[in-house]
């Protein structure tokens, strides 16, 4: 069983967002599904490893933070919506979110972001 399918859907959630305030970046490819897709308001990133490779080289910035506000687990499906806050190194915040996180075989498969 890989590290992913170890984990609850909401554990998940949390350490994709770890992965990403800490640059782990090989955590956060166990997390995702090959076939892993973001959308986002201003794209749409497909595959595991063209997304690993947008957060570890050509995002605007890697030293935020994505502390959660809270996270809600569909009772029944594969769902998880998240509510949080994107803050920039000196706290301020750059925008709110919530993530829509969906889910195959305990790996995270696709994650659709809405911002204010």
């Amino acid at each position: 069983m890989s590290e992913s399918t170890d984990r609850t859907r909401v554990e998940a959630a949390r350490a994709y967002y770890r992965a990403l305030d800490e640059d782990d970046y090989d955590l956060l490819e166990a997390l995702l599904a090959p076939a892993f897709v973001h959308d986002r308001p201003d794209e749409r990133i497909e595959g595991r490893n063209a997304f690993v490779t947008f957060m570890r080289d050509d995002r605007p910035a890697t030293d935020t933070t994505h502390p959660i506000t809270a996270i809600y687990e569909q009772a029944e499906g594969n769902g998880v919506a998240v509510h949080g806050q994107l803050l920039a190194p000196d706290g301020e915040q750059i925008t709110a979110f919530v993530d829509l996180f969906f889910f195959a075989d305990g790996a995270i498969r696709r994650i659709q972001t809405f911002t204010p």
